[in-house]
């Protein structure tokens, strides 16, 4: 297990010689200690960047795919050494944590297909004067700074279009899992990528090591997974140098049931919406809108599934839900909840942090939760669902858009005129129809409002990389 800095193809200590722990959630004991980058080594990666971006940038596409597509087959014969080390870091139980390499390594083989697929145009400007010739080109060195809660598939999200557009890349990954994104390193080494062309930089200094990167005028691109408050600022010192930026931020994902839905699929959905991650993503069910008919039914049946998983060590192969990643995360919950029961809500399962070592948090149903209460405002990035009732199509629309965010909305009916007009409604990036699950590689990911700029996955996620040239020309 590599525990250095990764830059210029090398595993290199950090300037400062300082490194940091990297802690067990299960039970709060130290896993490794990781090299601890600072400002001058991530100078150094942009220089190490920067050297390698002309010839990968010339590499034929297809020899840029054959490297992606590599990486997917290393990642898939090491599935189950990458998901232990996941549940290792991150606290998921091994059943999300495999779920995740597989997800992840998606991202290589998507993209190792888009590779050969920037398209540019060919046509007769209107007025006959000239041919417009539009070229694709890399946008040039990127920052990508990826969050804890999916180590492995937002590196694979982002490292795979740009490397696929010929761009060169320095990840930054979240302090609390960075094992799992030099061990993608070292599979990306092995896989062929020239040296330079991917660096790894762990830091608990982010804002100082992603600050001094941006102020960089070699540094072209940066994508951001995480929080809003972070977006907005990491934007704002973007504006300085104008550099691209794709923003994937928080969300507040409605899920809706209609008293026409399937309640038996609104359940299953409502279980794999909500508990997938442990409710550690960004696209989880955050707030649960059923109609008034048919929540005291919904909301038992949800208890009831929720109360039977198995609490316990994400490592454990009986484990279903593992602890949250860090004691900041398991807090915030605990006080979103207890808040909620103060003002009138009831736990009908869960609802309390349990005694001991780890990180834990049981899953909990909340019924009687007022419309206006600050559970339904914050991201609960938890096991916590919060359900609010409706008495119509028009009232359960204007709940759902009830937030600052946009990211994922998850709607249940059997009438799908009525699905389509509530999709078509809700103000977010994407919509899951009677489907508790959104992500694809080959679908835009990404949303509206608050929840952030560009999309990730499909081919939107390849242009992303990629700049348009025009070139007026005749011939």
């Amino acid at each position: 297990m590599e525990t250095e800095l990764f830059i210029g193809g090398k595993w290199v200590p950090a300037s400062s010689g300082n490194r940091f722990d990297v802690l067990d959630p299960a039970t709060g004991d130290t896993v490794a200690s990781v090299a601890d980058g600072g400002e001058t080594d991530a100078i150094a990666a942009v220089d190490a960047a920067a050297a390698a971006g002309p010839a990968w940038a010339a590499t034929p596409p297809r020899v840029r795919g054959e490297v992606l597509r590599k990486a997917f087959e290393l990642m898939t014969e090491r599935a189950a050494e990458l998901a232990r080390l996941i549940s290792l870091e991150n606290g998921k139980a091994l059943t999300d944590a495999k779920g995740e390499v597989t997800y992840a390594a998606e991202f290589f083989r998507w993209f190792a297909e888009e590779a050969v697929r920037g398209e540019g145009i060919a046509t007769t400007a209107p007025s006959g004067a000239n041919k417009i010739l539009v070229v694709r080109q890399p946008v040039g060195v990127c920052v990508l700074v990826t969050p804890w809660n999916f180590p492995a598939a937002m590196a694979t999200r982002k490292i795979g279009p740009a490397l696929a557009a010929g761009c060169t890349v320095i990840l930054k990954p979240a302090s609390d899992t960075p094992l799992t994104a030099l061990a993608m390193a070292a599979i990306l080494a092995e896989a062929g990528v020239p040296e330079g062309v991917v660096n790894v930089l762990p830091s608990r200094s982010s804002g100082a090591v992603v600050g001094r990167m941006l102020r960089d005028s070699r540094v072209r691109k940066l994508s951001f997974t995480g929080s809003t408050e972070v977006g907005r600022i990491l934007l704002a010192q973007a504006a300085e140098n104008v550099v691209n930026t794709s923003m994937e931020l928080g969300g507040n994902a409605p899920f809706v049931v209609f008293a026409d839905a399937d309640l038996d699929a609104a359940i299953e959905g409502a279980m794999l919406a909500k508990m997938r991650n442990g409710g550690e993503a960004c696209t989880a069910a955050n707030r649960f809108f059923v109609e008034s008919s048919v929540a005291p039914e919904f909301s038992r049946r949800l208890a009831a599934r929720m109360s039977q998983l198995v609490v316990g060590p994400g490592t454990d192969e009986k484990t279903q839900v593992g602890p949250l990643v860090n004691e900041d995360t398991v807090a915030k919950v605990d006080s979103l909840v207890k808040g909620a029961i103060d003002a009138g809500a009831e736990a009908i399962t869960g609802g309390a942090r349990p005694e001991g070592t780890g990180f834990y948090y049981p899953p909990t149903v909340l019924t009687g939760v007022a419309a206006d209460s600050p559970i339904l405002r914050e991201e609960i990035f938890g096991p916590v669902a919060p359900i609010v009732t409706f008495t119509g199509e028009a009232e359960a629309v204007r709940l759902a858009n009830d937030t600052e965010y946009g990211l994922v909305a998850y709607v249940y009916t059997a009438d799908i005129g009525r699905g389509m007009r509530v999709s078509e409604a809700i103000e977010a990036g994407m919509v899951g129809l009677n489907r508790g699950l959104v992500s694809d590689p080959a679908a835009p990911f990404g949303g509206v409002k608050q929840s952030g700029i560009g999309r990730e996955g499909g081919h939107d996620g390849l242009l992303e990389y990629l700049e348009s040239k025009y070139i007026a020309v005749n011939w």
